[in-house]
């Protein structure tokens, strides 16, 4: 017969007992982060509705609502160069449940570009991901009398500060593509900025300006309906969208390339389990044909990346654009 001393737990059962009981409260909370999202995500446009960062972030919005199975919605911030939306986002609480849509005016150029910012733009957020190229257009009202750029800048030195250019405000990459043009061109062309792209389209349909940088997915639905005219693309290579229509490069002007990307960030402090899975689901998202098909359809080009490799693009176009703005003393004020 056993004597109940036989039945003494092992010293070492109670640590044993002790570092399971660990496992399985580390195991719960890592089940409850990657639930997330348990509620609707919002992500921020720093630019009013109707620009190419807006219709770029309601294409994956879309998608991403149906891969998360919860609302993804988009609320409009625009003001400063993108600088009210991005100050909010900064503010929100991190948790994944405010995501911000950056493009490279509010992330490369606007620390360079503005004097002062409520934010710190070097701690303030979590890259979390590229997911687009949006290459630009340099476009024209119909009515304009130019068939090119050579007649553009020629009309431009004949009549210098006649001719006017709008963009979706100071500071952002279209207001920085046009001065990058003027000088690469030696003219002088008036910038009329408006509060998002939207506003700026609008108001050059109706001819009360002459021309615009803006991406391709934004101005390809009004050039192919004939109320603009696309004159050349400002990225090195041409694009699925506008095949026709050579870049600056070939149509004699050097030196003044430029363009933009769409990408995700949080507000720093974000959950790195967050982090991981909005990257995850970018990627996902911009490998489907249909997302790819609709970007492009736009004047768009899917370009996925992780949080690392849009931390490294960020970088090295805001160094690229610190040196554009400083030696030709650029500014938004």
């Amino acid at each position: 017969m056993f004597k109940a001393s036989q039945f003494k737990p092992h010293p070492r059962s109670a640590h044993q007992v002790l570092s399971l009981v660990l496992i399985g409260v580390a195991a719960l909370t890592a089940q409850a982060q990657t639930n997330w999202p348990s509620k609707p995500v919002t992500i921020v446009v720093p630019f009013a509705a109707g620009g190419g960062t807006d219709i770029g972030a309601r294409i994956l919005a879309q998608r991403l609502s149906i891969m998360w199975g919860q609302p993804v919605l988009i609320d409009n911030k625009g003001g400063a160069g993108g600088n009210v939306g991005l100050d909010g986002v900064a503010r929100a609480k991190p948790d994944g449940y405010t995501l911000l849509t950056g493009n490279v005016g509010t992330q490369s150029i606007n620390p360079t570009l503005y004097k002062k910012l409520s934010y710190n733009p070097d701690t303030a957020f979590v890259p979390l991901g590229q997911f687009a190229e949006l290459p630009f257009v340099l476009a024209v009202t119909a009515s304009l009398p130019v068939k090119n750029v050579k007649e553009l800048v020629d009309m431009a030195k004949a009549q210098p500060d006649k001719l006017t250019y709008a963009s979706s405000g100071n500071g952002g990459s279209p207001h920085l593509s046009a001065e990058t043009f003027k000088i690469a061109t030696s003219t002088q062309i008036l910038h009329i900025p408006y509060k998002g792209g939207g506003a700026a389209m609008t108001d050059l349909m109706s001819g009360n300006v002459n021309m615009i940088f803006a991406s391709v997915l934004e101005t390809s639905g009004f050039i192919k309906a004939g109320k603009l005219k696309a004159l050349a693309i400002t990225s090195k290579n041409r694009v699925p969208a506008m095949p026709d229509v050579p870049t600056l490069q070939e149509s004699g002007v050097t030196g003044a390339e430029s363009g933009s990307w769409l990408g995700l960030l949080a507000p720093a402090g974000t959950p790195k389990e967050v982090v991981d899975k909005v990257s995850q689901s970018l990627q996902q998202a911009v490998a489907l044909p249909e997302i790819q098909q609709q970007l492009i359809a736009q004047g768009g080009i899917a370009k996925g990346g992780t949080p690392a490799e849009f931390a490294q693009l960020i970088a090295t176009d805001r160094k690229r654009y610190a040196r554009i703005i400083i030696d030709n003393k650029l500014t938004a004020d």
